[in-house]
């Protein structure tokens, strides 16, 4: 069929990162708000391919693949759903973690889909973020960072999160406001 065969070629994966594992129902729900829209209607193209919970250091790993003329709005109800869920205060866990959502990278799968795509889908999911959820503010790295495109541990160390007490105060993101100790930082 056409149709699929050049969805195929627009495809991008996003591994959505959030801080919780040991509540497997609440990263479900999460996953489910990728797959469905808030009147309960299946989303055209979206799948969750993997849930991958990691116990000790309580973060699950939500892999969503999807066209990337909707991969947005997909990723953004997804984090909208666990920013709702997921409170940082109460938090624990081996990992230091910055953010109720923690990380949201954007990789190419189709061969019609380049890094710049992918890039600019990133921002615009930290822009929709911060504007869909008050409270948070989020830090850009890798292909996303345009011009300087620093990577992930770079960009983690610039804002603390190797310091056993980040300082949120401290925190100047790239997108958003300071963010809300219930939010964190997302990536």
């Amino acid at each position: 069929n056409m149709a699929s065969s050049s969805l195929g070629r627009r495809l991008v994966a996003c591994l959505l990162n959030v801080s919780e594992a040991r509540r497997k129902d609440l990263v479900e729900t999460v996953a489910k708000a990728a797959l469905y829209d808030t009147e309960g209607v299946r989303r055209e193209g979206a799948t969750v391919l993997n849930i991958f919970n990691d116990h000790d250091y309580n973060r699950s790993v939500i892999t969503i693949v999807a066209s990337v003329d909707s991969i947005r709005d997909v990723v953004l109800s997804a984090c909208e759903k666990a920013c709702g869920l997921i409170d940082m205060h109460a938090y624990t866990g081996v990992h230091p973690c910055m953010g109720a959502v923690d990380l949201v990278p954007i990789y190419p799968l189709g061969e019609e889909v380049g890094v710049e795509d992918c890039a600019k889908e990133a921002r615009a999911v930290a822009q929709g973020l911060t504007e869909r959820v008050p409270g948070t503010g989020a830090f850009l790295f890798g292909w996303a960072d345009s011009p300087l495109q620093r990577g992930l541990a770079q960009r983690r160390k610039e804002m603390g999160w190797f310091k056993k007490t980040p300082d949120s105060q401290a925190i100047r993101p790239d997108v958003g406001p300071q963010p809300q100790k219930r939010f964190g930082l997302t990536g």
